[in-house]
């Protein structure tokens, strides 16, 4: 008898901050897979707002009262990643037809370099398609209030820095 292998999938990003966009997609795809890693690519190149620990503490208690998602971070390509971690698929999210033609060109170059690793994509749901984390943090930098943007654990921590 072949055992099934659970279904792993990584939802790779910068996550600075993590939107309420990302949250309904990780929670969306709790019922696709058995197992999400909510997994923040380091990128030296990249100057971010928040911390590495900022970004991983912030997502620990976002996902902590779901045992199907788990926190990781990782350097290099997001498909190596995987292999590490034994995922087969890679989880993005599509906000728009710009979205889908940069995901679509990433996801092709993952199956060549990837060996066995399948995108899967989860159209944004309306209320969240003009969410983006690049908007949220250039409101964050003007002092505004991103509470409609961002789970509200991370709005409360950020107007306590703002006064």
């Amino acid at each position: 008898m072949n055992k099934k292998l659970p279904k792993i999938a990584v939802f790779p990003g910068s996550f600075d901050p993590i939107t309420k966009g990302h949250i309904d997609l990780v929670t969306r795809a709790c019922s696709v897979f058995d197992k999400i890693i909510v997994a923040v690519g380091v990128n030296s190149q990249k100057k971010y707002l928040f911390s590495l620990e900022e970004r991983l503490r912030w997502l620990e208690l976002v996902f902590a009262d779901n045992d199907q998602v788990k926190v990781g971070h990782f350097e290099g390509l997001t498909v190596n990643y995987c292999k590490e971690v034994d995922a087969h698929f890679l989880l993005r999210g599509l906000r728009n037809a710009s979205d889908f033609d940069y995901e679509k060109t990433i996801s092709q170059l993952n199956t060549i370099i990837g060996d066995n690793v399948e995108t899967v994509f989860l159209i944004s749901k309306p209320e969240y398609s003009h969410i983006s984390s690049t908007i949220v943090r250039e409101i964050i930098k003007g002092k505004g209030d991103v509470s409609a943007f961002v789970p509200s654990i991370i709005s409360s921590e950020l107007n306590t820095q703002n006064t």
